[in-house]
């Protein structure tokens, strides 16, 4: 019968290793196994371990064997191989999910049988498997007895969570939050759980745990080389722990350091994961829906900032749901809610504010795109930093203002944004309400006082404490107003105001004055109705999406399938249009034309066209190919683009603009480390080409601003604007900075120099002084090299040096 019984082992082991768990076949025999004497049983138990011990099967055998031992030993004392099977369950502790016809749950239910407290990781990663997609009613059922510990280890936040066990009640009921939104029975729950432990107390332990999400794990799990990024992911159990906590947020007073903290999680649960893309739209979106949900400028002003900053399709529809829901409840406009949401944060005048700290005094004021603290002791001396009774006894009250500081800086990004996309969007502003929401506004005044307006078609900017034309007249009155744009204007006007900012110092918040203006050209009369003006470019693909979904672009990443995607769209309703950027994955060769997931690196640009905005859209596989339109049910099966010359002036140059920022920002050839062409250096005579070649329409602007801005630098003796470079006198060498790329030749035989924007050469990067606006990167690229390669006796950084004693 021994025989019999090792016979019986080796079948099942082998139609296991061959089909799972799951085969009709194998769990026949299981049943039939199972259903012998506890006798026999322990026989094939003892057969299953004597051909592990003996160790010639391969390594996923061997785990059957120990799967097996627990599956058919269930309910036997002293199974076998018990040391191995724990050795098993630790390495099980290290890993995101396993498939469920593994059966590891059957080694830890094993555990639990012989009176053994499972690891927390290994109770973890049952959790884990249970939510994935592949599941089966066993290892579900095996999840919901695992109630110990209340959320999965490995995550900062959790862990600090389940410190206070007198709040484990509140962290099971948040574990409950598994749909889109609160139900009312649960949002009842919720609002008990609340009053009994008090609003206060439920702020005060729930905002420190979610300052914590999103930090690294507290121990790594393995994954294998092409699996996404796990250890960035947010754990999908404790995920919706985060949900039900965004949820119970709703429930409490208004407070503004909830809303930061809802509007920080939206932000941290969308940052991308390698493989995965945002780590967790799900606690993304449940966070929005709890701003949705409270009342208050303060959350109304954090969904008007998400607005300008999410760029994931299904949160941002959640976003602009909630705004246009507030602006139909108060009976306005889209946008008048963007202004009236427009936060003030205690400033009492246009960017400055003072706050009182026992004898101390805190200056806030906003300078640029950022809001800056000056101290003043009881003396009223100036100090560097809060001075020491501050910190210790008001501690709380200081906390406060350094927040409300990142709150500002935050939203002057996003409220610049807001501005900057003013041009496309048509809009005219009586008089007053202009005045009050803009150019007076405590926030916003500090980005509306540095651009030009025109007052009934008067142009004006604020200096000197009143709007003012450019002849210096006080504009006090008027009816319209509009954002001032240079298309359509004379150059003379543009250079005079280009030279009165720089008169009165007002450095713009973006490119006004100075603003590129791309009207339609020759090449572009020729082919009527696209533009290959951006086309046969190579463009690091996520760093384009990036940009163009910040501009206001729909795209799709390229995957290395075979799948069909439509070009990079910009939507403009209030012109009827829709812009196309047509673009194809560049490269076959998966893992160096594509990360490990397949995601394209690289893409290839082509035209740009522009069709009615319901016109059908274009698709193109995304390996490359034509694109094709794809027709819309009961319309003409397809639609021309529209000619060019029939594109507003203002709408063409914008879009245009647009275009020209990605290639401008992600194209390879301004990666200083390309010089060898990349991959097999296919992109070398690309790199060569666009690094040193004609510089496009923001290239020239920058060539034209630097020719003003050289003879006020202070190595202007060494520096000259020449054609396409910034020439820069050092006592090595002679450099050649190009205009468009910042990349460097040098003397002699224009050898090329790799300087890495951000290293520290040892000479420091110096103040280039007054800038007419900001946001210009390559600008202050081109600058900081010029400063450090004027004093290129003084770099001490060897990846520098050696390239320049060659």
């Amino acid at each position: 019968m021994a025989h019999d019984f090792e016979a019986m082992a080796g079948e099942l082991v082998v139609k296991v290793v061959s089909h799972s768990f799951r085969n009709p076949a194998v769990q026949e025999l299981l049943d039939t196994v199972q259903g012998l004497t506890d006798a026999d049983r322990r026989r094939v138990v003892a057969a299953f371990a004597d051909r592990y011990r003996r160790g010639r099967d391969t390594e996923p055998v061997q785990r059957t064997l120990l799967t097996l031992i627990a599956v058919v030993g269930r309910g036997l004392d002293g199974l076998p191989l018990a040391q191995e099977r724990t050795a098993r369950l630790d390495r099980l502790s290290r890993s995101h999910t396993y498939w469920y016809a593994d059966r590891h749950e059957a080694l830890a239910g094993a555990e639990l049988a012989a009176g053994q407290a499972l690891a927390p990781a290994v109770v973890a990663t049952i959790r884990r498997s249970a939510m994935s997609t592949y599941r089966d009613s066993t290892l579900v059922e095996f999840a919901r007895l695992l109630t110990e510990p209340v959320l999965n280890v490995g995550e900062a936040w959790a862990e600090r969570a389940m410190e206070d066990e007198g709040l484990r009640a509140l962290l099971a009921y948040a574990l409950t939050a598994k749909a889109a939104k609160p139900s009312a029975a649960w949002e009842k729950g919720g609002r008990a759980l609340v009053d009994g432990l008090g609003a206060d107390a439920v702020r005060e332990a729930v905002l420190p745990w979610l300052a914590l999400v999103g930090r690294p794990r507290t121990f790594e799990l393995e994954r294998e080389v092409y699996e996404p990024d796990v250890n960035s992911a947010f754990d999908p159990y404790n995920a919706n722990a985060l949900r039900g906590l965004a949820w119970l947020l709703s429930l409490l007073p208004p407070h503004p350091d909830t809303v930061r903290a809802l509007g920080a999680l939206v932000e941290t649960s969308l940052r991308k994961a390698a493989g995965l893309g945002p780590r967790n739209p799900k606690v993304a979106n449940a966070a929005v829906n709890s701003l949705a949900r409270m009342e208050g400028e303060a959350a109304l002003a954090e969904l008007a900032r998400l607005a300008t900053r999410v760029t994931y399709k299904g949160t941002l529809k959640l976003v602009e749901a909630a705004l246009e829901t507030r602006a139909a409840a108060l009976g306005l406009s889209r946008e008048e809610i963007e202004e009236l949401a427009a936060p003030v944060y205690g400033l009492t005048q246009v960017g400055k504010a003072e706050f009182r700290l026992g004898e101390a005094t805190a200056q806030l004021e906003v300078r640029g795109n950022r809001a800056v603290t000056v101290w003043r002791n009881g003396a009223g001396k100036q100090v560097k930093t809060a001075p020491a009774t501050v910190r210790r006894d008001h501690a709380e009250e200081l906390g406060e203002l350094k927040g409300l500081v990142k709150d500002i800086d935050k939203s002057l990004s996003a409220q610049s944004e807001r501005l900057d996309r003013q041009f496309l969007a048509r809009r005219r502003w009586a008089y007053g309400p202009w005045r009050e929401r803009y150019l007076d506004h405590p926030l916003v005044g500090t980005l509306a006082r540095r651009l030009i307006w025109t007052v009934d078609g008067t142009a004006a900017c604020f200096a000197d404490g009143a709007l003012r034309t450019l002849t210096g007249a006080p504009l006090t009155e008027g009816a319209a107003v509009e954002l001032w744009h240079p298309v359509g204007r004379e150059p003379a006007e543009v250079l005079a105001w280009r030279e009165w900012l720089e008169r009165h110092a007002v450095t713009q918040p973006f490119k006004q004055a100075h603003r590129e203006v791309y009207l339609l050209t020759d090449a572009e009369r020729k082919t009527r109705n696209y533009s290959n003006r951006f086309a046969a470019h190579i463009l690091r693909q996520h760093q384009f999406n990036s940009l163009a979904a910040a501009r206001g672009w729909s795209n799709r990443l390229r995957l290395c399938v075979d799948d069909s995607a439509p070009p990079a769209t910009r939507e403009l309703p209030q012109w009827g249009l829709r812009a196309e950027y047509w673009i194809e994955g560049e490269g076959q060769d998966y893992g160096v034309d594509t990360t490990e997931a397949g995601t394209y690196l690289r893409l290839r640009t082509d035209q740009v066209r522009f069709y009615p905005i319901d016109a059908p859209q274009n698709r193109a596989g995304t390996y490359g190919g034509r694109y094709a339109m794809w027709p819309i049910p009961g319309r003409r099966r397809t639609v021309d683009p529209l000619p060019l010359k029939r594109i507003p002036e203002l709408v063409l140059s914008e879009v245009m603009r647009d275009v020209d920022l990605f290639v401008g920002v992600a194209s390879v050839g301004n990666d200083p480390t390309w010089s060898d062409g990349g991959p097999q250096g296919r992109f070398r005579e690309y790199w060569n080409s666009y690094g040193f070649g004609e510089l496009n329409q923001s290239a020239e602007t920058r060539r034209v601003l630097l020719e003003r801005l050289v003879p006020r630098l202070a190595i202007a003796d060494r520096c000259t604007v020449e054609g396409r470079f910034l020439h820069v006198r050092g006592e090595l060498h002679t450099y050649k900075i190009h205009l468009g790329s910042g990349n460097i030749l040098m003397t002699p035989n224009d050898q090329y120099l790799c300087i890495v924007p951000g290293g520290s050469g040892g000479a420091g990067a110096a103040d280039p002084g007054y800038l007419p606006f900001e946001g210009d990167r390559t600008l202050a690229v081109i600058l900081s090299k010029a400063m450090l390669l004027a004093k290129d006796t003084e770099i001490t950084d060897p990846t520098i040096t050696s390239q320049l004693r060659r």
